[in-house]
Order: C-alpha cells, then structure tokens, then sequence
C-alpha cells in the first residue's frame, strides 16, 4: 500500500514538474516574441527618425537627380546664397627658381592640405585647385544663412597658418609664401561637368567677382566685396578701401577684413571665436533649422492635427521669444528655449501617441545636424519633456517653455483654439461631448497657473476672462 501511495506521488511530482517545465517554455518564448517586436519596432522607429531628420536638413527634393546610363547623376541647381573664395599663393614665381620641382610640390600639398582641413572644419565645399591657386565655396551643397560668415572665418585661419609659416621661414632665412584672398557672397550655378572625369564645379558672376577680388587684392589680406561685408559686419572688423568697378554691374566696395570683433574673440585678440561669437552664429542657423522644420510641419503633418499644427509651433516659439525677453535671459538660454520649442511637437511627424519621446529623438538626430553641442543638446531635450500633460517645470527655463505651450489660454482666440483641439482629440482619442469637454477645460484652467511674472502679466487677468466666458458659453448651451 505505501508503496503504490509511493509511486502515485512519484507520478504526480513528475507531471508537476512537467507542468512547470512547460510554463517556463511558454513563458520564454512569450517573453522572447515580445522583446523580438519590441526590439523591431523601436528599430523601425529609429530608422523612421532618423530618415525624417535627413529629410529636414537636406530637403531632400528628388528632382535634383536625373538617372543616366552611368548612373543617378546630380541636375545643375541654382544657389540664392553661397559665398565663393579664391585664394592665391604670391611669391610662387619666385620661389620656384629656388626650389627642385619635388620640394615645390611638397610645398604646394601642405598648403592645400592645410586649407582642405579648414574648410572641412566648417563645412565649405572645395571647388578645385588650379596650380597655385586655390578655390572653395559655402552654402552648398546644403543650403545654410551661416555660410559668409564661415568662408570668412575660413580665410582668417588661413592667412594665420600662413603667417606662421612665414615666421618659420623667416627664422631658417628660407623664402617664404604669402595669401591672397578674394571672397564674394551672391548665387551661383552648380553642376558635373566633364565626360571621362567628372567633376563637381560653379558658375556665374559671383564667382567671377570672388576672383575680381582675389586679383585685386594684397598679399597677406582678405579681401571681400561690399555685399559679403553686409553680411558678416556684426562678427568681423573691417577697413573699406574704396571701390572697384564690375563689367555690367557697376561699382562694387571692397574691404579688407582685420580681425574678428574684439569682444566676440578670445582674449579680445580678433583671431579666434569665442563662445559669444559661436551663439550669435547659432542663432543664425536656427534660422534655417526652424524654416526646415516648419516646412515639414505643414507638408507633412495630418489635416487632423487641428491643434497640434505648425501653427501651434509657431506660435509656441514666439512666445518663448516674448516672455524669455520679459524674463531677461541670456543669448544661449534664448536659443535653447527657441529649439525646444521648434521641436516639442514634431514627434507627430512620425506619430500621434508618445509624441514627446519622437520629438525628442528627432531633435538629437538634428540638432547636431546644425551644430549644437552635447551639452546644448541634453538640456534642449529636458525642455522638450516639460511640455508633457502632467509635467511642472523644475527651472526657469523650463517655466518659460511650460508658460508658452498654454499661452492660448489666456489668449482672445481661446475659444476657436480650444474647439480646434476638441476635435483633434475626438479624432485620436476616443469620444467627448462638448459639454464634457467644456466642463474639461473649466476644471483645467481653474486649476492652471503660470509660473513665471511675465505670462502672469500678459494672460493671467485674460485667462481669467475666458473661464468667465467658457461658464456662459455652458449656461446657454443649457
């Protein structure tokens, strides 16, 4: 008897343990199913990012390439804005009685090698060197507002590493070489040409009146035509030293350039930038980073977003405009409010739930497209999850922003705008009436407050009159 009492509960623990190994299975090859679409679809998001993200910097345009025979080939383009430099060395002749064609070449290559590295360093396009003379340009391939400003600072870095040069020269009593540059802002042609050797190359009077500058300028100084001073004045000190006249076009001023602004240069000593230099230089680009972005928001973005709109982004980034200048923030707080406005709703562009956490991986894709620094980049995404429903701001910076995300609810257009994003929500969210929804709203801005005195001044007493004007709104309904 003990013993089938035995083998009856050897049996059942058997089938126990069997019981268990078979949970444990299902349970791992559950687990794995979900971390393997998990893991799939974060991938999916990623690529998705990161497609979008090349798509605004680049905007993309398909038309630009045509496929031939040989393969996709780039169509000539027409440039607005690109800033050409010539650059040509002066004692060539000269020294090249003097030095064995080996060492002349030698020469020759750390020079340009030099200047490849410089212009790499700010993102400028090599054209072509022809003998002695060198030539690049800024603003393409990819379109930027920044690109007077860095072909200069480009030419700077040149004649200093030329000027060291000439100092080691002078020491060993060698022969030395010298710079001269010539630089013009204005729009150019752009192409392949050649048939076995294809080369990419510009045309047009901008580049004619780069080189008109080059060829007229002093060896040992930067030379930049009355239009390129125009756009690089508030980085730069310069000397006008009168005009020169262009075939069909007239007179043109030119100017030597002497340095960069004391007070945007370290150690005030007008060759290299300083933070303050790099700030004001970002601004510019966020210029080009907010018109790439809202380009996408309103080509891109779902009619239903009735709210949620490139208008909202919009009004969003002017407002931490206004209330960061009534809050006396810096330059660089300034921008970084700016960007994390430009993007706290771009998330929509790759989909409506979790919108924030998209919003965020879009601007790390980006932000480091147009320059911004890690450091720029961390804060700039904590500002973004501020904008979160339930979110309270942790700093003045992110009050700002949190100030400026509900700004309409102290606006005179509350009610359209509220309506707009009624309907969004009945769209994406499920259904609600209009009197829940109302109700909604006056239980959200009764309970609502601003945070900073700035948007307390300007909607606080409005905010006020629009709960007033919800509560009519119900009692007529009614």
């Amino acid at each position: 008897m003990i013993e089938i009492i035995s083998n009856h509960i050897f049996i059942f623990f058997l089938v126990f343990l069997l019981i268990i190994l078979v949970i444990v299975i299902w349970i791992r090859n559950y687990i794995s199913i979900k971390v393997e679409k998990l893991t799939k679809e974060r991938v999916s998001l990623a690529l998705k990012v990161k497609e979008k993200a090349h798509r605004i910097q680049t905007q993309y345009d398909s038309e630009s390439v045509v496929h031939t025979h040989q393969g996709p080939k780039k169509r000539s383009r027409k440039y607005q804005k690109v800033t050409v430099l010539f650059a040509d060395i002066q004692g060539f002749t000269r020294i090249v009685e003097q030095l064995n064609p080996e060492m002349l070449i030698d020469e020759l290559d750390q020079f340009f090698l030099q200047f490849d590295e410089i212009v790499e360093k700010y993102d400028i396009e090599k054209i072509k060197t022809i003998g002695d003379a060198y030539m690049c340009a800024g603003g393409l391939p990819l379109k930027n507002s920044t690109n007077p400003v860095e072909v200069v600072l480009a030419a700077i870095e040149m004649q200093n590493f030329m000027e060291e040069m000439r100092r080691l020269k002078v020491i060993e009593h060698k022969e030395y070489w010298e710079l001269r540059i010539g630089i013009h802002t204005g729009p150019v042609i752009s192409g392949m040409v050649g048939r076995k050797k294809i080369s990419f190359d510009i045309w047009g009077d901008t580049v004619n009146i780069a080189s008109r500058m080059e060829s007229s300028g002093i060896a040992g100084e930067i030379n930049i035509s009355g239009i390129t001073w125009q756009l690089v004045n508030e980085f730069f000190q310069g000397e006008h030293r009168g005009k020169m006249p262009i075939k069909y076009k007239g007179e043109t001023d030119m100017y030597f350039i002497r340095g960069i602004i004391p007070e945007l240069s370290i150690n005030g000593e007008g060759k290299e930038p300083n933070e303050l230099f790099r700030i004001k230089l970002q601004h510019i680009r966020f210029v080009d980073m907010e018109e790439a972005i809202l380009n996408r928001l309103e080509s891109e973005l779902s009619d239903d977003l009735t709210y949620h709109n490139m208008k909202h982004t919009v009004d969003v980034v002017t407002q931490v405009e206004i209330i960061g200048k009534g809050e006396n923030i810096s330059e660089e707080e300034m921008l970084l409010l700016k960007a994390a406005a430009l993007f706290h709703d771009s998330g929509f562009l790759i989909a409506y739930e979790n919108h924030e956490d998209n919003s965020i991986e879009l601007a790390r894709e980006i932000l480091q497209m147009y320059g911004f620094q890690n450091d720029q980049i961390e804060e700039i995404t904590s500002l973004i999850n501020v904008t979160r429903k339930n979110a309270k701001p942790r700093s003045h910076l992110e009050a700002i922003l949190k100030d400026a995300d509900l700004d309409y609810l102290g606006r005179s257009d509350f009610i359209p705008v509220s309506r707009n994003l009624y309907h969004e929500i009945q769209t994406f969210n499920g259904k609600m009436t209009i009197d829940e929804w109302n109700r909604k709203q006056i239980s959200f801005i009764s309970n609502h407050r601003y945070y900073t005195n700035t948007a307390k001044n300007l909607r606080q007493v409005k905010k006020e009159k629009q709960l007033n004007a919800l509560r009519d709104l119900m009692d007529n309904q009614s």
